[in-house]
């Protein structure tokens, strides 16, 4: 259990460190895009182009890097503890995000959201006091293939609903990638051919797939949600998405469990610690601080005067 904890832990740190580094990275390609030739969808959302521009900043490729080894971090996690706990402790990045956004985004954090980081940091207290044992994982092949079919479905139709509503889908796309990772959590749990390692049944099952369809998905939904929206609000939807289902998914399914008489506050636990972390994101959205834009410096340290970023301090 501690090795779990611990190990979730640090890919907590990875992807929320990660997420910032990516917003910085879009955020400056989004300028540019926007000052070069304004590249941008004709609802306002961002074009492939842009997004795929986004990665070639020195700062996303950082935190892309940090996203694979949370990615190896978290894949660990989900194998050595419940989901409803490993994937509540990873997606606490969200605090990661908010800390070190004061720093890198120039965002003041108000006495709401320290309150509710309080509040998801004890929350997991409670969880990590609460949980028992992880299930075995064992699930029929037909699941593995369901598991594919809803990541195909969710990636596939996300990008092309997200794609038609532009600039508006910044919280559709936080959430959507957070299923993505959900799914990427459940398919880890199930996937075949680990323990014992058998390479044809890892190569043969679906759940591998999923895993992939659901990661790469995830990753460029996200990376357009920071383009197109408030960085803490984009990843409050993605904890939501990544959290609240695949913890149901586990506790239904796969056989994860609390400690004898815990149940009811492994339950408190998990909502205080969702409720707290989308608090976190709407105290930290514009719409809860109705406060001037700041702008993020560029690569030279000045903001462009033409440009305003979308995240605002209080």
């Amino acid at each position: 259990m501690l090795i779990g904890l611990l190990t979730a832990i640090a890919a907590s740190i990875c992807y929320g460190t990660g997420s910032v580094l990516q917003a910085v990275g879009s955020r400056k390609s989004a300028r540019r895009e926007a000052a070069a030739a304004g590249r941008l969808t004709e609802r306002g959302g961002p074009s492939l182009s842009s997004t795929a521009k986004a990665a070639t900043t020195w700062e996303f490729v950082v935190g892309t890097i940090l996203d694979f080894i949370g990615f190896g971090l978290g894949a660990l996690a989900a194998r050595l503890l419940p989901l409803f706990l490993s994937q509540t402790v990873i997606s606490a990045n969200l605090v990661v995000t908010a800390v070190l956004s004061v720093r890198l985004l120039g965002i003041r954090l108000t006495r709401a959201e320290w309150t509710s980081i309080g509040v998801v940091c004890s929350a997991l207290v409670l969880l990590a006091s609460a949980a028992g044992p992880e299930g075995s994982g064992h699930t029929p092949v037909a699941t593995h293939w369901w598991l594919l079919a809803i990541s195909l479905l969710l990636m596939v139709g996300g990008t092309v609903l997200v794609r038609l509503l532009g600039a508006r889908a910044a919280i559709l796309a936080g959430l959507l990638s957070g299923l993505g990772f959900g799914a990427l959590g459940v398919g880890v749990r199930i996937l075949n051919g680990i323990d014992p390692f058998d390479l044809g049944a890892l190569l043969t099952d679906p759940a591998l797939y999923a895993i992939l369809v659901a990661g790469i998905g995830g990753m460029y939904l996200h990376t357009v949600a920071l383009q197109i929206g408030s960085v803490n609000g984009a990843t409050a939807a993605l904890v939501v998405g990544e959290t609240v289902l695949p913890g149901m998914i586990g506790v239904w399914w796969l056989g994860d469990a609390s400690r004898p008489g815990f149940a009811w506050l492994a339950v408190l636990g998990f909502v205080l610690a969702v409720v707290g972390a989308v608090a976190v994101a709407w105290f930290g959205a514009p719409e809860g601080h109705g406060a001037e834009d700041t702008e993020v410096p560029d690569e030279h340290g000045s903001a462009p005067e033409a440009h305003r970023d979308p995240v605002r301090v209080p």
